[in-house]
């Protein structure tokens, strides 16, 4: 007797969940660290670090007891509302992670009210065409720019102009709305330019469907036929509008620690920062809370959308998508030229030697200037590319990888790929620190464990289509094998729009480890990682903005290719996969 699919899909919920709570609550043991010292300085700075006071400090940390006893102490007081106590102060965790939680919460609403105004504003001209009887898409040159800006960068970015230039708003701090406006914008800006972008090509395709042309010569008005293209296209991205809610947790933790908020994922850092493990397991569940119920509220709101017409078969087909034109392959030949260019000169040049004067502005010798150690820019942009994207290059093969065979068993996976989709880069990152260190390899795993999910539901939803094919339905009364079918007919359908899906993903993934770097998550001087280059740089950007323009270019530029890219090839082909 089969176990029903819902129940396969409950249990590996299940398991998920329960393997995640185990992992943070046996983070004091599985981080290898000994916190001795630094608690001894922080609570007992007059004692000796004897073996007796090392021992006595193991001792009421519960260090000693093993990991099964560490986990159901943690998940005991969680049960009771107890989180535990701060390894640094031995003041309770609990009321601060709440506080800051509504810190991070308070961010993140207004940056998904600046989202919503963005991405309004960029769906307009695509339902003024489609009213007028032209649904063709845009060129999305705007949404693109704003895309193409990391929240880090742009928090950077904006704190310069709008703070130390202008002075219109304050630099750092948390005590009113006034300080949430440069924190919102840069969270708020990249995620409602690629909601605004997903969202309008879905109207431009929705106004080409039949009924609306039908519901036109029926009279409907302008207000009701927009409103129900909205209702059609709204579903298709919904899933993609909550991995953006998802990325709001991750991104928030970079812009709390540019503008200095008391937020969660600011404390998040600190605590890792500090080996304050129980504050960290508090701030980590929080984190991943948060992010679960973003997820979770994006799913809802599809199926609310879309309940009735799945349940009842009548979704419409969309026509094909016409063919790309020239002009759309013109902004990833630029960016790709200008990358390669970049790269190139870089690589010719010396990273490492200090030889230049200490932040020199840019010239002929120094096209990107030097950095505070007066070494070359240009070149540790060019050898950090080769680091940078190279480890994007692997994390995005290790990634198809488990993305095809995880995506082939979909039930059993539904769980992990829930999990990993609601947990941002930024959060597996801090994991992983706490239990390797800070590292290339550290950053280039905790990238790959939550990365791998867009391909798994890719590779499930491919595989489910070619199951479902008469041709492959047939042959099990053939007497054809599950694994000769599964070998022969469905991988060779599901190959090449999972890897094209997985190709379009590397500059996003080169942008999770800069991040990463740029956060100390990565790796350490003096490596010529981008986000390591950026972090050194910005505390220099009023005095010297190279520093920070020159590590920004490059992340720039492999944003817009990246968005660019993903823009061609889904004009291309229905088998391939929308951006996300």
């Amino acid at each position: 007797m089969r176990c029903p699919a819902f129940i396969k899909a409950a249990v590996s919920r299940a398991v998920a969940l329960f393997a995640i709570v185990v992992l943070i609550g046996l983070l004091p043991w599985l981080s290898g660290h000994s916190p001795e010292y630094t608690i001894l300085r922080a609570r007992y700075a007059d004692r000796e670090a004897t073996d007796e006071t090392l021992g006595m400090i193991r001792a009421e940390l519960g260090l000693d007891r093993g990991p099964v006893h560490i986990f159901f102490d943690w998940a005991g007081g969680l049960v009771r509302g107890d989180m535990g106590n701060s390894w640094i102060t031995n003041t309770p965790v609990g009321a601060g992670t709440v506080e800051t939680l509504g810190v991070s919460v308070t961010l993140m609403a207004c940056a998904v009210a600046v989202a919503t105004v963005v991405a309004t504003a960029l769906c307009v001209p695509s339902v003024m065409r489609g009213l007028a009887g032209n649904p063709r898409r845009g060129s999305g040159v705007v949404a693109a720019a704003m895309t193409a800006l990391p929240e880090f960068l742009l928090a950077a970015m904006l704190l310069v102009v709008g703070a130390v230039w202008l002075g219109w708003f304050p630099p750092y701090g948390w005590q009113g709305l006034d300080h949430a406006v440069l924190p919102a914008l840069a969270l708020g800006l990249p995620a409602g330019g690629l909601i605004g972008r997903l969202l309008s090509d879905a109207i431009s395709v929705a106004f080409a469907e039949k009924w609306v042309a039908t519901w036109a010569m029926a009279g409907a008005s302008r207000a009701r036929l927009t409103a129900a293209v909205l209702r059609r296209a709204l579903p298709s991205v919904m899933s993609q509008i909550g991995l953006v809610l998802i990325g709001l947790t991750g991104g928030a933790v970079a812009v709390e620690k540019v503008f200095a908020i008391p937020g969660l994922g600011r404390a998040v850092l600190g605590a890792a920062s500090a080996q304050d493990i129980p504050a960290l397991q508090a701030g980590v569940l929080a984190l991943l809370m948060l992010a679960i119920g973003a997820g979770s509220l994006s799913a809802a709101a599809r199926n609310l959308l879309m309940g009735a017409a799945l349940r009842s078969g009548t979704v419409p087909v969309p026509d094909s998508p016409g063919r790309p034109r020239r002009r759309d392959a013109a902004v990833p030949l630029v960016a790709a030229g200008a990358l390669l260019l970049i790269v190139v000169a870089g690589l010719l040049r010396d990273p490492f030697t200090s030889s230049h004067a200490r932040l020199a502005g840019p010239g002929l010798e120094l096209p990107f200037g030097a950095d505070a150690s007066g070494r070359d820019l240009l070149a540790r942009v060019g050898h950090g590319a080769v680091s940078t994207l190279g480890t994007a290059l692997l994390v995005v093969l290790a990634c198809l990888v488990i993305g095809i065979v995880v995506g082939l068993f979909p039930l059993a996976a539904t769980g992990p790929l829930e999990v990993a989709n609601a947990a941002p880069p930024i959060l597996a990152g801090l994991i992983v620190a706490v239990m390797t260190g800070p590292s290339a390899e550290g950053a280039a795993i905790a990238v790959t464990l939550v990365s791998w999910a867009p391909l798994a539901a890719h590779t499930a939803a491919l595989a489910q289509e070619a199951r479902a094919q008469p041709h492959v339905k047939i042959l099990p009364v053939l007497g054809v094998g599950r694994v000769r079918i599964l070998w022969r007919y469905i991988l060779p359908t599901i190959l090449g729009p999972v890897f094209r899906h997985s190709m379009l993903r590397i500059p996003g993934i080169a942008l999770a480890l800069a991040a990463l770097g740029f956060l100390g998550l990565g790796p350490h001087q003096p490596s010529p990682e981008w986000g390591l280059v950026l972090a050194e740089g910005i505390n220099y950007v009023e005095r010297a903005p190279w520093a920070v323009a020159a590590p920004a270019s490059a992340l720039i530029l492999a944003s817009i290719l990246a968005v660019s890219l993903s823009s061609v090839t889904w004009s291309r082909s229905q088998g391939d996969p929308a951006p996300d």
